[in-house]
C-alpha cells in the first residue's frame, strides 16, 4: 500500500524534514510513505483567504492519485485512539492500493477537498502548525503499523 501524504507548503524547517524522513524509512515496504508538497500561495493583507484556499485545494485534488482512498486532516475530523488507527490502517491496507491523506494550508482545507474526503480525521482538538502534523502523520502511522506487527514500539 502507498500512504501519500500530499500538504499544502514547501521548504520547511530542517526538524520537519529530519522527523518526517524518520518516520517514513521506519515503515517497512509495504507500507510505503511518500509525501508531495503543494506550494502554498502568497499571503498579504488584502488577499482573499477563502480564494488562496480553494486554489490551493485544486492544487491538493490534482495530486491525489487516482483511485485512492482520499482522508482529510481536519479539526471537525473523528478522532482515533492509537489502537483504532491501527485497525483503519489494517482496513486500509486490505481495500485500497493508495490512501491520500490530506493537509492543507493555514485556513484548512478547501470545501472541495472535504467533499472529495471518504473520512475525515482530526489529530486532536488542539490547534497544531501544518508543519508540525505531517511528523506526527508520520510518527502515528509508524507507531499503528508497531501494534500491527507486535513490534515493541508501542507501549499500553
Amino acid at each position: 500500500m502507498i500512504i501519500n501524504l500530499i500538504a499544502t507548503g514547501k521548504n520547511m524547517s530542517a526538524w520537519v524534514n529530519t522527523g518526517w524522513q524518520e518516520y517514513q524509512k521506519r515503515l517497512p515496504a509495504e507500507y510505503k510513505l511518500q509525501l508531495t508538497e503543494i506550494a502554498a500561495l502568497k499571503r498579504s493583507k488584502s488577499a482573499n483567504l477563502n480564494q488562496i484556499k480553494e486554489k490551493e485545494g485544486d492544487a491538493l485534488i490534482a495530486a491525489m492519485p487516482k483511485g485512492s482512498l482520499v482522508i482529510a486532516l481536519d479539526e471537525h475530523g473523528r478522532e482515533w485512539t492509537t489502537h483504532e488507527l491501527a485497525q483503519q490502517l489494517e482496513k486500509w491496507r486490505a481495500n485500497w492500493p493508495q490512501v491520500s491523506l490530506l493537509i492543507g494550508g493555514p485556513e484548512g482545507l478547501s470545501h472541495n477537498c472535504l467533499q472529495q474526503a471518504q473520512t475525515t480525521w482530526s489529530l486532536s482538538k488542539l490547534t497544531l502548525p501544518h508543519p508540525l502534523v505531517r511528523v506526527v502523520v508520520a510518527e502515528q502511522l509508524y507507531r499503528a503499523w508497531s501494534i500491527l506487527a507486535g513490534h515493541p514500539y508501542h507501549r499500553d
